[in-house]
């Protein structure tokens, strides 16, 4: 069984990469023409991403992760997500203290934030703030990503990391984020909650062991 694994997840990353190829091809292509630059910019970095992604599946990225160049990464993508889609607008504060390194790929960690930067965006019609509050104790790391949102339903606050509950406006999206976000959090040993704020808003708090 585990060879079989191995080979899905082997042969998943040999086809998305023929993917990529070809997404790349086609930026290549669109960068030829000035009206298409930023489009082909674009598509890049989300090759990029994709890349990433495929590469924590495969366990090729095994070191812990920088979270400062984490969370540029996924404001860049969010960023880019929000911009072609029309999903609403993003501003971003963050206060790290001192260098904090996440356990795992750095890829992973960047579906967290990702996943949590456009649930908070795609539930504000007129745009959001978040702001990204991070410290670590000998053995543990504490982020809190907290928003000024609407704030999560009382109805659905209690079962937000399951499949297919979803925040946002549009009920017709898959509620998949939160539980993506749930699942990564636990497989690296830690523990992600969900609350409204006192004044307005939600903040996610992850709560992780020192790598």
């Amino acid at each position: 069984m585990k060879g079989e694994s191995e080979l899905t997840v082997a042969g998943l990353a040999h086809d998305l990469n023929n993917v990529f190829s070809t997404l790349s091809e086609v930026a290549d292509v669109l960068s030829t023409d000035t009206k298409w630059t930023k489009l082909a910019s674009t598509i890049r970095r989300s090759v990029k991403r994709g890349e990433r992604i495929v590469d924590s599946l495969a366990d090729s990225i095994a070191e812990s992760g920088d979270l400062g160049e984490i969370l540029d990464n996924a404001v860049q993508h969010t960023d880019d997500v929000l911009t072609f889609t029309k999903g609403g607008s993003l501003a971003h504060k963050r206060t790290i203290d001192g260098a904090i390194a996440l356990p795992g790929s750095s890829a992973a960690w960047e579906r967290v934030f990702v996943n949590l930067f456009l649930n908070a965006a795609q539930a504000s019609p007129d745009g959001v703030e978040v702001e990204v509050n991070a410290s670590a104790s000998d053995s543990a790391i504490m982020i809190a990503v907290s928003d000024n949102g609407p704030g999560i339903a009382a109805s659905i606050l209690p079962s937000v990391f399951e499949a297919d509950v979803t925040t946002k406006r549009s009920r017709g999206r898959r509620g998949l984020g939160l539980h993506i976000v749930h699942a990564i959090v636990n497989d690296h040993g830690g523990v992600v909650t969900a609350e409204n704020r006192e004044s307005r808003g939600a903040v996610f708090t992850l709560r992780l062991p020192r790598p």
